[in-house]
């Protein structure tokens, strides 16, 4: 975790821990189940990325309510800053990359995944297309702009990660924040960098639009496993341990939910998904695109939300390789996961 993120925390820990406010629709990057259940506030690292899919779908599909929550879902473009905001207790959970709970345990925070939702990153290196042939794989990174969702990010952890495996330096990279969607398209489409790690529907605009190639893709169990050395358990719901204890029933109810929610997608499309999904969240790419993107990478979404086994320590090993708040410290991975409200799941 870098320097600029720990700031962030302290500062944020500072804050006032007042609630998250509530509404009955989607509107300025909240959306709430609605209902008279159990209040419930998680902040999600990009509602509308298709590797987060399972916070928003729940929703749509009525199974928050169905388990008697009113869960209210904030999106934040980038995962640290879930985490960030978790932290200063603004919020209850973080749909978020699980790595966050390892690099958090380095700095002494106790936070753990209670369902595992993806079981490889999902995330796709694209170049702008005027450097094919310059830029062919890491190993040509050195001194380049590279897009990230943010410092601090899974997507900054892993770019470091494949920079390093790749014999350059992270240190010769420069590492941008420019989160997603909207505001990663400008950035690749200026010029302001030069290449850039996202999702879908992201990957399916820019690449429909000509401005962009694919250098590597981690969208498959194959692709992982051969840039990170192994399974890379991804997208999870992560909420601290005190809050894990203390409301263990809020916490069953929403692993129901979302164990019902991933069984919906084994059973879905993409044309019935994206008919289900807000507009706005395939108005770049388009509708089909955007059922096109589903289909396409629906290998992504873990089965059971079980952890995979040897999942964690992939991760760990790609933290453990440059993040200075992990490297060198003992990690006890059996407190960053719990699989027990899955195996208690109805």
């Amino acid at each position: 975790m870098s320097k600029k993120m720990w700031v962030a925390l302290a500062a944020a820990a500072a804050l006032s821990l007042s609630g998250c406010a509530s509404t009955a629709s989607q509107s300025g990057g909240t959306s709430s189940s609605g209902g008279s259940g159990t209040p419930v506030s998680i902040m999600v690292g990009g509602l509308n990325k298709q590797i987060y899919l399972p916070f928003m779908l729940a929703q749509r599909l009525g199974y928050y309510q169905q388990q008697g929550l009113n869960v209210t879902l904030q999106d934040e473009g980038a995962g640290v800053d879930a985490t960030t905001n978790m932290v200063a207790g603004k919020v209850d959970g973080v749909g978020g990359f699980y790595d966050h709970t390892i690099a958090m345990q380095g700095l002494g925070q106790s936070m753990e995944s209670v369902i595992s939702m993806l079981t490889t990153p999902g995330e796709v290196e694209l170049c702008r297309n005027d450097l094919k042939g310059k830029i062919k794989s890491p190993a040509d990174w050195a001194g380049k702009n590279l897009g990230i969702t943010d410092i601090g990010s899974s997507t900054d952890f892993l770019t470091q990660f494949l920079a390093q495996k790749n014999g350059v330096d992270p240190a010769s990279i420069h590492r941008i924040g420019v989160q997603s969607g909207s505001t990663l398209i400008g950035a690749m489409q200026h010029g302001n960098v030069d290449c850039a790690m996202t999702t879908e529907p992201t990957v399916s605009t820019l690449l429909a639009t000509g401005s962009a190639y694919i250098l590597l893709d981690m969208r498959t169990a194959s692709g992982t496993t051969q840039q990170l050395g192994g399974e890379y358990p991804a997208t999870s719901l992560y909420m601290s341990t005190a809050y894990v204890n203390q409301h263990p029933d809020v916490v069953q109810k929403l692993v129901n939910a979302y164990v019902a929610t991933l069984k919906w997608i084994q059973a879905h499309n993409g044309t019935q998904l994206a008919d289900v999904m807000p507009a706005d969240y395939y108005a770049g790419s388009g509708k089909a695109a955007y059922a096109k993107a589903f289909d396409n990478e629906k290998g992504i979404y873990n089965l059971t939300g079980i952890m995979p086994p040897s999942g964690p320590p992939t991760d760990l090993k790609v933290l453990q390789a440059f993040n200075p708040d992990v490297k060198g410290k003992t990690i006890d991975l059996t407190k960053t996961y719990t699989d027990k409200f899955v195996q208690a799941s109805k």
